[in-house]
């Protein structure tokens, strides 16, 4: 079984996702896998066949997603052709809710509370912060801030999975998922008294039967919960169980030993012959609350917040001064033509953003999805009147930048100089952090990315494979010469006119040349010359691309591979971890090393295989190479140069923002240079800092500096709203400088966590063996347990029919005959009581009832009807909160009324395909 794993990855490697972590060249024999942190926990964990929070998260995300474009009727072909299609911005995306989630086992503000991962019994604790995840995550989607969304999402997963990996729910026999953990009215199974003994002295790896036999019933009458305590905090009573394994000093006190599955290693996880069952139950409950997300937002915006097929955002940011009528009128034209570009594009309807400035004012902001109103606004957009004095351009473009999603396309149109440059830093951090761009392709991809700065003539060359089409270099620069010479060494000198290979549109310094189609695959050469500094840009379109990021091994709490956040540490080693994506289904390809580019194009770091022995001090490029299943090369660069730095910001919590209150926010300076001088500038788009900066402060030669910044949440701050918080650290003698982006959430300062209710009043089923000659009902009474008022019903399964009433239904008699069109509200009166009706069916979107109540604590009666045939319904129940109740209704004896969650979905996973993974590094140094 294990051989045919092993020949399975490696004939799919080229497929889909790869993950590479290449260096030692170590092919792991399973599938990417949770519990620790990310795929790297295996390898010094030496447990290959774990499951980590990275495996269960991605797989969660990528099984709901193709549900809910199967569910949307967008979905065609198999799910290797979907998977393909998800495109860049779902990957990066589901990159950003991994990250938050193995950020909660590294960060030093999560790492060792045990709140955050159900550590030391403080149950009751973990679920309170659990359930306002669950809050903010959805006042973040409603507020369409995506990627605080993704965030929050992330934290709440780690949380989540921990409780089956930490607890002893697995080993009380349980085998679906503790449903009060997100919904208080589900029962609760108490946890253990903090005098109650829960585990027994275990003296080896294996800690099998340890437990207190209290703690092992499979009687939900007698059954209590316990979960391990972890190192010295807080203190562990005597007979408590320890989390466990060689990271927890806690497992040398009594009772002595651990609990926790975290993985199959013995030595880390003393319970790890209970991993799988755990790692599935985490797995059930990670999918249960992406279907619920989904199906509270609804399926559009859940797409939406993983950028499923998402085209980048559009962004024009306008000075709209008297002197900019001419550049005005050309901006409207760039935008119908790259509007009418996307006109046949297969993916969703994208954002348009558009941010007009004119001294002293900025915005306000203008964002869509409809592109013909977006066109409507740039056509009214007109000039103010004025000259060309300096004008506030970065605050504008800081103002795009936080408005608009990851990936995004920003076209900057003025004539002036900023005259708010202390902005520069925040304007910097936020565009590398987003990865914002000046581009228009759906399916971006670079060839080429290099600066020259020679008088000479400069050469370069750039690969075209049958993946790739609508190919164009940008240059920027004076050019007195130019060359292009296809791979059959036809050449074409681009400034002489028309020709066989390109097209040229020359503009002001900037030149754009397009190759013609059909372009010939193979290596292209680009000769140039220019009295001073060239910028060389080759774009062309494909779906196969890669994201990739520096990282550090950690071994603190859990064993994993940390995200470097900002730019990474010159003269340091360090991991470089790349995803490829978006190969065709029937495409085959490997990919063998990785090279890092100078300015020039020149190699810095030859036949690169994950392992950085040391990063470049000087600017560079991420080349990834390989070949197609026929053998010929591929090459694709990173669009971004990164700047090596030898000092490092890191944020050390991201607190939420409450209406009326002061924050604090943590951040470590770190030193990796001599002595010196370094100045903090910090900024937020929404000016709720105290102190801005920049200020100065000395730190020693491998030193740090521990400082903190204070905002101050409005009492008028909208819940949902997102602060965008950037820090940039610059060092005073040296260009050495760095940057942290924190994106903090508004919330309510006591929010609504309780969901709805629905009980059954009456049960009438007359079904035979033959279904079609009877029907069955139920009777029930919906209601909000909290204090939002219900918002919304709707009929998620069933072929019958819900009718709802304002007040206690009649008879079943008395509604014989009566045929109420579905959404109309009626009235009927009978003697003095007003019956308001509505009728729902199958397919119908959610109900809006928050007009039809009266009162926030008013319930609503209903009563579902159906034939015999169609045994089983299911109601979706909301409050104005956004918390959700899942009603399941069933014919028979017993209507049972619970959530859906119960259920097991295996037959509905989809097995993450085509998943390599090579990892690199010295085991021994690692270890």
């Amino acid at each position: 079984m294990m051989s045919q794993d092993r020949r399975r990855i490696w004939e799919g490697s080229g497929k889909q996702m790869q993950l590479f972590i290449l260096a030692y060249l170590l092919l792991l024999v399973l599938p990417c896998m949770g519990f620790l942190p990310n795929f790297w926990s295996r390898v010094l964990t030496l447990s290959w066949d774990s499951h980590t929070h990275q495996y269960i998260t991605e797989q969660a995300i990528l099984n709901v997603t193709l549900e809910t474009l199967r569910s949307t009727k967008t979905s065609q072909g198999n799910n290797e052709e979907e998977q393909t299609r998800l495109g860049r911005g779902f990957w990066r995306a589901v990159r950003e809710v991994v990250k938050s989630n193995a950020a909660m086992d590294f960060l030093s503000s999560t790492r060792s509370d045990p709140v955050y991962h159900f550590d030391s019994e403080q149950v009751d604790s973990a679920m309170g912060m659990l359930r306002q995840f669950w809050a903010q995550t959805l006042l973040s989607v409603r507020a369409k801030e995506y990627q605080s969304a993704r965030h929050s999402l992330g934290q709440l997963f780690h949380s989540l999975q921990d409780f089956y990996s930490h607890s002893n729910w697995v080993e009380m026999g349980q085998r679906s998922i503790y449903l009060h953990l997100l919904q208080p009215e589900e029962p609760a199974v108490p946890v253990a008294e903090e005098d109650t003994p829960t585990c027994m002295e275990c003296f080896s790896t294996t800690c099998r039967d340890n437990l207190q036999p209290g703690l092992t019933n499979t009687q939900r009458e007698t059954q209590l919960l316990t979960t391990g305590y972890f190192s010295t905090f807080p203190p562990k009573p005597y007979g408590k169980c320890s989390h466990g394994g060689i990271l927890d000093s806690s497992r040398y006190m009594g009772a002595k030993g651990g609990i926790n599955k975290d993985s199959t290693s013995p030595v880390f996880s003393p319970h790890h012959y209970l991993h799988m069952e755990a790692a599935n139950l985490a797995m059930e409950a990670t999918l249960s609350v992406l279907r619920d997300l989904g199906d509270t937002v609804g399926p559009e915006t859940f797409l939406r917040l993983f950028s499923v097929k998402q085209i980048p955002a559009l962004v024009f940011v306008m000075d709209t001064t008297g002197s900019m009528f001419e550049e005005i009128t050309a901006a409207r034209f760039r935008a119908h033509s790259i509007i009418e570009s996307r006109a046949s594009n297969p993916g969703l309807p994208g954002t348009y953003v558009l941010v007009p400035f004119h001294d002293p004012e900025v915005g306000p902001v203008f964002e869509t999805d409809d592109p013909n109103q977006f066109i409507q606004q740039m056509d009214n957009l007109m000039a103010l009147g004025g000259g060309d004095e300096p004008e506030m351009c970065l605050s504008a473009i800081q103002l795009a930048l936080t408005h608009s999603p990851p990936l995004s396309e920003i076209f900057v149109f003025t004539d002036a100089s900023p005259k708010d440059a202390h902005l520069f830093d925040a304007v910097k951090a936020l565009a590398l952090e987003k990865q914002s761009k000046d581009n228009t392709a759906t399916d971006k991809v670079t060839l080429l990315h290099v600066e020259s700065n020679q008088d000479l003539m400069s050469s370069h060359s750039f690969r075209v494979d049958s993946s790739v089409k609508n190919v164009t270099l940008h240059i920027t620069g004076i050019l007195t010469e130019c060359i292009l010479t296809s791979p059959s060494d036809q050449s074409q000198s681009l400034l002489s006119g028309d020709g066989p290979l390109a097209a040229l549109d020359h503009f002001e310094g900037l030149y754009r040349i397009s190759l013609l189609s059909p372009t010939q695959p193979g290596q292209w050469k680009l000769q140039a010359k220019s009295d001073g500094h060239l910028t060389f840009n080759v774009i062309g379109e494909s779906s196969l691309n890669f994201l990739y990021y520096f990282a550090t091994v950690t071994n603190e709490t859990h064993p994993g591979l940390e995200r470097v956040e900002g730019s990474p540490v010159a003269g340091v080693p360090a991991f470089l971890v790349l995803a490829v994506m978006g190969l065709a289904p029937d495409e085959e390809a490997s990919f063998s090393h990785v090279t890092l580019l100078g300015a020039d194009g020149e190699s810095l770091q030859q036949e690169l295989v994950g392992w950085v022995d040391s990063v470049p001090r000087a600017p560079f490029c991420v080349r990834l190479t390989g070949r197609d299943s026929r053998g010929n090369k591929l090459e694709r660069v990173s669009t971004e140069r990164v700047q090596p730095t030898h000092v490092q910001i890191q944020v050390l919590s991201v607190p939420r923002l409450v209406p009326g209150n002061s924050t604090m926010v943590d951040f470590d300076i770190l030193n990796h240079g001599p002595a010196r001088l370094f100045s903090l500038t910090a900024d937020d788009d929404c000016k709720y800092l105290h102190k801005r900066g920049p200020h100065s402060f000395h730190v020693a030669q491998q030193g740090s500096f521990r400082g903190q910044v204070d905002l101050h949440t409005p009492a008028t701050a909208q819940a949902g709203a997102t602060v965008t918080l950037t820090l940039t650290v610059r060092a005073l003698d040296s260009p050495d400088s760095n940057y942290a982006v924190a994106y903090l959430t508004v919330i309510p300062p006591d929010p609504d966590t309780s969901p709805p209710s629905c009980s059954a009043a009456q049960v009438q089923s007359t079904c035979p063996s033959t279904c079609t000659e009877s029907s069955w009902s139920v009777s029930l009474v919906v209601s909000d347990r909290g204090r939002s008022g219900l918002a919304a019903l709707q009929l998620q399964k069933g072929e019958g029919v819900l009718t709802l009433f304002h007040s206690p239904p009649p008879t079943e008699e008395s509604l014989e005959g009566t045929q109420q069109p579905a959404y109309k509200d009626t009235t009927t009166i009978e003697g003095h009581h007003h019956h308001h009706k509505a009728r729902l069916q199958r397919g119908e979107p959610p109900l809006n009832v928050t007009d039809w109540v009266p009162g926030l604590s008013q319930p609503l009666w209903a009563r579902y009807s159906s034939s015999c045939c169609s045994p089983k319904a299911e109601l979706l129940v909301w409050d104005t909160a956004g918390n959700m109740k899942r009603c399941r209704l069933t014919s028979g004896q017993q209507t049972q009324l619970r959530d859906r969650r119960t259920e097991s979905s295996g037959a509905r996973r989809i097995t993450l395909i085509s998943v390599s993974v090579l990892v690199g590094g010295l085991l021994g140094s690692t270890l």
